[in-house]
């Protein structure tokens, strides 16, 4: 069996192992469990329910056993997430501990969501040489992470490309990390985005999830240094990510000739971006050209 799936496995509780590694072993994405509430499998093209109810010492078994039973100790569980072996991620949610307006833990968690990584292969573009840097775009759970850990194992192969995995989601222990890549895990992304520039000589920086002012300004001073960028994004669209203000410096800049728009059937179009002056002198403005769609198999 597959080292990822078996450690997605073995953070479940034990009556509920067989039925999900049955149904879900080729094409499970999401697993939703709700304490009073059956489990929600959510397949490649179906929803499931198991026929048990999920109570509250499966999610208290869930949550130990992904953090080796020291859940509050792990920096991410304050952001409502951990990172399972294998990469996969453990969503909480429930009453938190607040404690001067900062989210220090859970009193009770009530719903899990767990997501699981598959590390697919040849779904990135053949020509990904002349991409140049590329922001992948879509929503939470249709393959940013996926198409960036294969466009990242494809340039590696010609290229230094240097990932700062802070999540430890992009490539974990047992998945294909190519041959020219150097990987800083476990790492804040603008502290690490710095670290890889000074000391490892990159052509390429990659990092998962652009969600601050932070990640966007280190991108934008890594991307005056002459390195190429590879970065995902929350957007639904162009026109969803131009409204965002924390990612409107990366487009001023124009710091990303290549856009990799993710549709939620796994599907992609990839664009080019180009940025120009106003006539009017109003500002910057943005034009993109799909060039090309592709999926994943």
């Amino acid at each position: 069996m597959d080292a990822s799936w078996q450690a997605f496995l073995e953070v479940l509780p034990m009556w509920m192992r067989g039925d999900v590694d049955r149904l879900g072993r080729k094409d499970l994405r999401q697993l939703r469990l709700r304490m009073g509430d059956r489990p929600i499998l959510e397949l490649g093209d179906r929803v499931w329910r198991l026929e048990r109810v999920t109570e509250g010492r499966d999610l208290d078994f869930c949550v130990n056993a992904a953090s080796n039973y020291s859940p509050w100790s792990v920096d991410s569980a304050r952001e409502g997430f951990l990172t399972i072996p294998g990469g996969h991620r453990l969503g909480l949610c429930g009453q938190t501990i607040v404690k001067e307006d900062r989210v220090t833990g859970f009193r009770k968690v009530s719903s899990l969501c767990l997501r699981v990584a598959r590390d697919l292969k040849n779904v990135a573009p053949k020509d990904c040489a002349a991409l140049g840097s590329v922001l992948i775009l879509g929503a939470p759970g249709w393959g940013k992470t996926t198409l960036l850990r294969d466009l990242c194992r494809n340039l590696s192969v010609l290229s230094a490309v240097a990932v700062v995995d802070s999540r430890r989601e992009l490539f974990p222990e047992g998945f294909d990390s190519g041959g020219g890549m150097d990987i800083l895990s476990g790492c804040d992304k603008e502290i690490g985005m710095e670290m890889v520039l000074r000391t490892m000589a990159p052509d390429y920086i990659a990092i998962d999830e652009v969600t601050a002012q932070a990640d966007a300004q280190a991108l934008i001073r890594a991307g005056g240094c002459g390195v190429r960028l590879l970065a995902t994004a929350h957007a639904a669209s162009l026109e969803d990510l131009r409204q965002r203000p924390c990612y409107r410096p990366l487009l001023e800049g124009g710091l990303f000739q290549t856009v990799l728009l993710l549709h939620k059937d796994k599907s992609y179009r990839r664009e080019r971006m180009d940025v120009w002056k106003s006539t009017n002198g109003s500002g910057l403005c943005w034009s993109s050209a799909a060039v090309e769609a592709s999926g994943f198999p």
